[in-house]
């Protein structure tokens, strides 16, 4: 998922109207915070992928050394060997830059949780809206287009994206210092830099909502 980075903040250069009050205000803030939380993944994600790299080159070259390893004592068994000793600092480095995915994982975890009280914050919007003005909501849109529950659905959406990606990274936390073939080690990066559960749609959703609500210009 690419696009412009840098956060929005709400201020008057970027408002539509010179006075926006209300649900309007609402859900204009809501949509400035999907944005920074949405480029607050992205840069995680650069970070997990460079980690995830590095787990991967370790876990190969490992791979390849105890196979030499093999090798060696089959060919003379009672030659000393210094492969113990690099065996283990190679595993307190690899421990090292697992516990640092773990890290960028459990900031990815935060940032979902901060997506989900955005849904329930505009759930509660349309609720508002629907107490206000009945199930049919306003008649009149509050900013171009939308009514309130286009706009909860654009976050769900938008959320149910994240969720999966999130359980892929996770899954790929589990299984990649454990993953001896170069193939299945490939695919795991793969999947963490092209993120196939926030595909270019996920975006298309977001830029909408900031064009909707005045931050982006028609």
């Amino acid at each position: 998922m690419e696009g412009q980075s840098g956060d929005i903040t709400v201020t008057s250069a970027n408002r539509k109207c010179s006075a926006v009050t209300g649900s309007a205000r609402k859900i204009k803030d809501n949509a400035a915070d999907w944005h920074n939380l949405m480029m607050r993944w992205e840069k995680l994600n650069e970070e997990g992928f460079n980690v995830a790299g590095n787990i991967v080159n370790m876990r190969l070259t490992r791979s390849q050394s105890d196979q030499l390893l093999l090798v060696d004592e089959s060919s003379s068994p009672s030659s000393p060997s210094s492969a113990p000793s690099q065996q283990t600092g190679g595993a307190a480095e690899l421990q090292d830059e697992c516990c640092k995915l773990q890290d960028v994982v459990d900031k990815m975890v935060a940032v979902v949780t901060k997506m989900e009280r955005l849904v329930t914050s505009q759930r509660g919007v349309q609720d508002l809206e629907e107490f206000q003005f009945g199930p049919e909501g306003r008649k009149f849109p509050l900013f171009h287009s939308w009514n309130t529950k286009h706009f909860e659905e654009s976050s769900r959406v938008l959320l149910e994206s994240f969720r999966q990606e999130l359980k892929l990274k996770q899954l790929i936390l589990q299984e990649v210092a454990h993953t001896a073939t170069s193939d299945l080690c490939m695919v795991y990066l793969s999947c963490w830099l092209h993120q196939p559960f926030t595909p270019p749609q996920t975006r298309l959703t977001l830029e909408a909502l900031l064009l909707e609500t005045g931050h982006r210009p028609l």
